[in-house]
Parts: C-alpha cells; sequence; structure tokens
C-alpha cells in the first residue's frame, strides 16, 4: 500500500450508495473496511474485496479498533438514516443516528490521528431554493429534520477540521438513481420511495401503481423536476474528491453532485415505460408539503474542482440500469 492511497473505512457501506463508493474504492486500487449495523444495508452488497465489520459508529472502542487496526487514513461517511417524512415524524432518530452518531465517529477520527474525510450530504440542507440550479454558496434552510442533522454535520465537520490535522470533503446529492452497471449491487431497500426505483416496481409487476405528487407546479408539464445522477457517477465522484483531499491536505470543500439539469416526473415515466415496454398506472396526487418545483444542481464547481466528469448522464441508462438491478433482486427472491 503506498503512502497516496490510505486505507479507508466506509461507514454504511452495505448500503445503496455505500456499496457503490465501495466498489469504486476497490476498483481504484484502495484497501477498504465497511463497518454497518444492516439496519438498512444488506451484507451480500459489501464487495468480498473488502473487510466488513457488523456494528455502529457510536461504537467508540469497535471503531477505534477498526481505526487503529486497518491503520485508517481516511473515512467516507454514509451510515445515517435518510427519509424525510420519517424525520419530521421521528425528529431525535435523525438527531441520534445523524448528527450525534457522526459527532461521535469524528472523535474516534480525531484519536486516531485519521487524515481525510468524505462525508455523504444532501440537497435538503438547501430547503426550498429561491432560484435553479442551486449553487454551494446558496443559502442553507432546511425545511425538515434530515436536512438539518446533515446540514449540522457539515458545521461540525468545519469545526474539527480548523482544529485537528483533518481536511475534508462534503458533498451534496440530488436526485441519486440507477445501479452499478455490472449488476454488483443496486438500490435493494424494499418500500423505497425514490421515483425511478417505484417505477421500475411498477413495470414488473411489484407495485400497483405509482403516484404522481403535484401537477400544478411552474415547470413544462406541471410536474415536479429533479437532478437525477447516476450512482456509479457519484461513486466515482467520492473517489476522486478524496483524491483532491490527499493531494491537497490543507483544503476543504462542499460540491454540489449533480448533473445541472433535470427531468420531470412525467418524463421519468415515460422513459421508464419506454425502456421497459410496459405501461404504468399512473395516480395523480396532490402536492406533498414542502417539494419544490425543481430542484437542480449548478455542479460548476465539482467540474472546476475535481478531476470528475460525468459518464453515465442519459435518464435512458440510469434506467435501464436500475430496472436491470430490479431483475436481479426478484431472481435473488426466487431462489
Amino acid at each position: 500500500m503506498t503512502s497516496t492511497k490510505p486505507n479507508v473505512l466506509v461507514t454504511g457501506g452495505a448500503g445503496y450508495i455505500g456499496s457503490h463508493a465501495v466498489l469504486a474504492l476497490l476498483d481504484a486500487g484502495y484497501q477498504v473496511v465497511v463497518i454497518d449495523n444492516l439496519s438498512t444495508g444488506f451484507r451480500w452488497a459489501v464487495d468480498e474485496r473488502a473487510s466488513f465489520v457488523e456494528g455502529r459508529i457510536e461504537d467508540e472502542a469497535l471503531v477505534q479498533g477498526l481505526l487503529h487496526r486497518h491503520a485508517v487514513g481516511a473515512i467516507m461517511h454514509f451510515a445515517g438514516s435518510i427519509i424525510v417524512p420519517e424525520s419530521v415524524e421521528n425528529p431525535l432518530k435523525y438527531y441520534r443516528n445523524n448528527t450525534a452518531a457522526t459527532r461521535t465517529l469524528l472523535e474516534s477520527a480525531v484519536i486516531c490521528g485519521v487524515k481525510h474525510f468524505i462525508f455523504s450530504s444532501t440537497a435538503a440542507t438547501y430547503g426550498t431554493p429561491e432560484h435553479v440550479p442551486v449553487k454551494e454558496s446558496d443559502p442553507t434552510r432546511p425545511i425538515n429534520p434530515y436536512g438539518t442533522s446533515k446540514l449540522m454535520t457539515e458545521m461540525m465537520l468545519a469545526d474539527v477540521a480548523k482544529a485537528y490535522p483533518m481536511n475534508y470533503g462534503v458533498l451534496r446529492y440530488f436526485n441519486v438513481a440507477g445501479a452499478d452497471p455490472k449488476g454488483r449491487t443496486g438500490q435493494s431497500t424494499a418500500g423505497a420511495t425514490h421515483l425511478i426505483k417505484v417505477a421500475v416496481e411498477a413495470v414488473l409487476g411489484k407495485r400497483e401503481q405509482v403516484g404522481v405528487f403535484g401537477t400544478d407546479f411552474d415547470t413544462p408539464d406541471g410536474t415536479g423536476v429533479r437532478d437525477y445522477i447516476h450512482v456509479s457517477d457519484l461513486a466515482a465522484a467520492h473517489v476522486v474528491a478524496l483524491q483532491a483531499l490527499i493531494t491537497a491536505p490543507a483544503d476543504n470543500f462542499t460540491l454540489n453532485c449533480g448533473y445541472g439539469h433535470g427531468y420531470s416526473v412525467l418524463e421519468v415515466l415515460d422513459t421508464v415505460e419506454r425502456v421497459s415496454n410496459h405501461k404504468i398506472n399512473r395516480v395523480m396526487e396532490g402536492r406533498r408539503a414542502g417539494d419544490p418545483a425543481a430542484l437542480i444542481a449548478d455542479n460548476s464547481a465539482i467540474l472546476a474542482r475535481l478531476a470528475w466528469r460525468p459518464e453515465r448522464d442519459d435518464l435512458e441508462q440510469i434506467v435501464t440500469d436500475a430496472l436491470n438491478w430490479e431483475r436481479v433482486l426478484g431472481e435473488r427472491a426466487g431462489r
């Protein structure tokens, strides 16, 4: 192992985005250890080339033992709770799992001399944006505990980096979709709420219908517009971000992860129907509280700052990969 590639601890590495990041790190030649409590992740989603430990990031003895034993020099932090409506109903869960748990993880990282930290953040930190596309410099005014819990972690990271020899990268995701093109992992959580996941489940007969929440937005077809980023492009951005932190240990950054353009709900459903050659039963419903008409990333900063370029910026490819993975899950369930 060269000094330019530190060993990496991936928290939440058995989950959707985390398991893709593990693949990207391993494919790039990093040594990876995963910690996941498997509350929403799957042991089989972790590539066999990685070391795996079932546990909680709040378990200081366990985490510090891992950091020492594996000589970890960098952390990619995906562990946490991510369902917006649940965060409104149970805010303390989100402040425990996202904010308080990360505070403990950061303390373990500092004690063990971890030099680099990549944090999985979200466009929910912006709340309802005043304009689109959204820039990193725009106001951060979360409208739910999920977004607030993530923003609080961003603030903790900035303070930690000022006080200790650690640098960090915050990546704010927009709408993550798709699956590993090689079929190694994908979105596997039952009852997921992501539109593309829901739509491909519908065309495979796993759902009877797809709800369209809001048809009177100020958008071309009246439905909400979102910036969908392929999960493998997002995973690649994490590896490039880590390389940037290693190269410039005094640098910190907060960057949007998106493609800079969006698709409406109806455009997504049309694409899923076209790719699958199946019709979707669409049920038009009222708007959900807090849903903006459009949420699109200004991605000029990440393109200028990192050696990252999207390779899968194509809605049909995103849908095809998601559909193929959904079929894999069906085969797995049928065994």
